[in-house]
C-alpha cells in the first residue's frame, strides 16, 4: 500500500475510534448540569451514561457479524452516520426520556467504530509496522478517556452541556467524507449471510443489558441484598451461558467464539480487561476526588488528567517503535511495574494534595500506559487470520469495555464501603480523652458554638474517610496489575510469531 494512502487511512479511522470512546467519559463531568436541566436525581441521570454503554457494547460484539452482512466500509459509514445523528439529537434533548433514546442511538452508532478501526489499521500496516499501527490506534482509544473530561468540562462550563454533543458533528462529518474517499473493503472478506442468528441476537442483548444493569446499579441497591440485582445477575448468568452454548453450534453466529481458541487473543483479552478496569476506573475516580473533596470545577477536574494525556500522546509512538525491537513480554513487564508505581503514589494522596502534587504521579502513569496498550494490542492480534480479524478486534475491544464497566462498579463500591469503614475507625478516636481532639475543639470554639464545632468535626471525618477510601482503590488497582504479571509470560514473543 502507498505510504501516503496508509497514513490517510490511519487518520481516517482514528477519527471514529476517538469520538466513540471519548463520548463514554465526556458526559461524566456534565451529569450534574443535566440533573438541573431535566430535574432528575443523580441515580436517574447516570442512565445517560448507562444507555450509551449498553448500546455500544452490544454493537461492539456484533461488529464482525454486521461487517459480513453489509461489508466493512458500509458498516463503518453507517455507524458514523448514526453516531452523528445521535449526537445532534442528544444536544437537542429537552426531557430525560428523549435523552435516553438519543444516547442509545448514539451508542449503537459508536459501538462498531472501535473494532472496525482497529481491524482496518492492522491491515493497512505491514508486519514490521504493527507496533506503530497500534500506537496510532492507541492515540485514539486510550487518549480519548483522558481528554474527554477536559473537553467536556470546558464546554460545559463555558457553553453548556449540549455542546459536548454538538462538538462531535463537524469532526464526524469530516471522518465520514474521509472514509468514503480512502477506505476500501479487501477482496478476501466474506459478504452476506444465509441465515440471521435471531436467537443469538436476543441472548446477546439480554445478557449484556442485564450485566450492565448489575454493574451500574449494584452498589446503589446494595448488591445481593436487592431483589432487582439478584434477578439481573440470574438473567446475566443464564442468558450468558445460553449464548455461549448456542453460538458454539450456530453455523453463522452473531459472535464467533471460536476465535478465542487463539491463546494470544484469549490471554490478551483477559489482561486487556484488567487494563480497562484501571484506565476507566482512574478516569472516573480522579475527577470525583477533585470535584467532591478539593472543590474543583468541571473544567479544573478535567485538567487534572492533562499530564497523563500529554504523556500518552508523547509515548505512544515511542512504544510503537520499541515494539519491533524488544520482546513484548519485557515491554509489558516494564509497563506493569511503572503502573504499579503510579498507583502506589496515588494511594498516598491527602486532602492537601493540589494539582502540582498530582502531576508527577500522572506523568508516570501516562508513561506506563502506552507500553501496556501497544504491545498488548499488537501481540494479542498477531496470530489471528485476516478473515477473523474483526471478530478478534471485537472481542478485544469488548474485554476492555467490560473491564471499564467493572472498574466503575468496583470504584463506586469500594469508595462507599471504604468510607463507612474508615469513618467508623476515625469516629472511635473522637473521645474526651483524645488530647488532639480537645486542642482542635478549643481552636474552633473561638469561631463556632460547641454544637457547630462538633458538626464541623463530623464533616472533616467524612472527608478524611472518603480520602482514605480513594487511596484504598488506588492501592487495589496497583495490586491488580501485579496479579496479571504471570499471564504476560503466556503470550508469544515476536520470535514466536514468526
Amino acid at each position: 500500500m502507498p505510504e501516503t494512502k496508509k497514513w490517510l487511512i490511519s487518520i481516517t479511522v482514528v477519527f471514529g475510534a476517538f469520538m466513540a470512546v471519548m463520548d463514554i467519559s465526556v458526559v461524566n463531568v456534565a451529569l450534574p448540569h443535566m440533573m438541573g436541566t431535566f430535574s432528575e436525581d443523580l441515580s436517574t441521570i447516570t442512565w445517560v451514561a448507562t444507555g450509551y454503554s449498553i448500546a455500544e457494547i452490544i454493537m461492539i460484539t456484533m461488529a464482525g457479524w454486521f461487517s459480513t452482512l453489509i461489508g466493512r466500509k458500509r458498516l463503518y459509514l453507517l455507524s458514523f452516520a448514526v453516531f452523528t445523528l445521535g449526537s445532534i439529537l442528544c444536544g437537542t434533548a429537552v426531557s430525560f426520556h428523549q435523552m435516553m433514546v438519543y444516547r442509545i442511538i448514539q451508542g449503537l452508532g459508536g459501538g462498531a467504530l472501535v473494532p472496525v478501526s482497529q481491524a482496518i489499521l492492522k491491515e493497512a500496516f505491514g508486519k514490521e509496522e504493527q507496533g506503530m499501527a497500534m500506537a496510532i490506534f492507541g492515540m485514539g482509544v486510550v487518549l480519548a478517556p483522558a481528554v474527554g473530561p477536559i473537553f467536556g468540562g470546558w464546554l460545559t462550563d463555558h457553553y453548556g452541556w449540549p455542546w459536548i454533543f454538538y462538538i462531535n458533528v463537524p469532526v464526524s462529518i469530516v471522518g465520514i467524507l474521509m472514509v468514503m474517499a480512502f477506505v476500501e473493503d479487501p477482496a478476501y472478506l466474506k459478504r452476506g449471510v444465509n441465515k440471521i442468528d435471531w436467537q443469538g441476537i436476543v441472548l446477546l442483548t439480554l445478557s449484556l443489558t442485564s450485566m450492565q444493569f448489575v454493574l451500574e446499579r449494584g452498589q446503589e441497591k446494595n448488591w445481593l441484598e436487592s431483589k432487582e440485582i439478584c434477578a439481573g445477575l440470574l438473567i446475566t448468568l443464564v442468558t450468558g451461558l445460553g449464548l455461549v452454548l448456542w453460538e458454539l453450534k450456530a453455523q453463522e453466529p452473531i459472535m464467533n467464539l471460536r476465535v478465542l481458541k487463539n491463546r494470544a487473543l484469549a490471554v490478551g483479552s483477559f489482561v486487556g480487561l484488567i487494563f480497562g478496569m484501571a484506565l476507566f476506573g482512574t478516569t472516573f475516580i480522579l475527577p470525583q476526588f477533585t470535584q467532591n473533596l478539593l472543590g474543583y470545577s468541571a473544567f479544573q477536574a478535567g485538567i487534572v488528567l492533562a499530564p497523563r494525556a500529554v504523556m500518552l500522546l508523547i509515548f505512544m509512538p515511542v512504544a510503537g517503535q520499541l515494539y519491533r525491537r524488544f520482546d513484548v513480554r519485557g515491554l509489558l513487564c516494564f509497563a506493569i511495574l511503572v503502573l504499579v508505581w503510579s498507583y502506589y503514589d496515588l494511594s498516598g494522596l491527602s486532602l492537601s494534595a493540589g494539582f502540582r502534587k498530582m502531576v508527577p504521579t500522572l506523568v508516570i502513569m501516562g508513561i506506563g500506559m502506552p507500553f501496556m496498550f501497544v504491545p498488548l494490542s499488537g501481540i494479542s492480534l498477531s496470530t489471528v487470520s485476516r478473515t477473523d480479524m474483526i471478530h478478534a478486534t471485537s472481542f478485544y475491544t469488548l474485554s476492555r469495555r467490560i473491564g471499564g464497566n467493572i472498574g466503575y462498579a468496583v470504584v463506586a463500591t469500594l469508595v462507599a464501603r471504604g468510607q463507612q469503614v474508615h469513618r467508623a475507625d476515625l469516629v472511635a478516636h473522637v473521645t474526651p480523652y483524645n488530647p488532639n481532639l480537645s486542642g482542635y475543639l478549643h481552636q474552633l470554639s473561638g469561631h463556632l458554638s460547641g454544637q457547630g464545632a462538633m458538626a464541623f468535626v463530623d464533616r472533616v471525618i467524612i472527608q478524611q474517610a472518603t480520602m482514605l477510601a480513594y487511596n484504598d482503590v488506588s492501592m487495589i488497582f496497583g495490586l491488580l496489575f501485579l496479579a496479571v504479571l504471570p499471564f504476560v509470560f503466556l503470550l508469544p514473543s515476536q520470535h514466536a510469531q514468526g
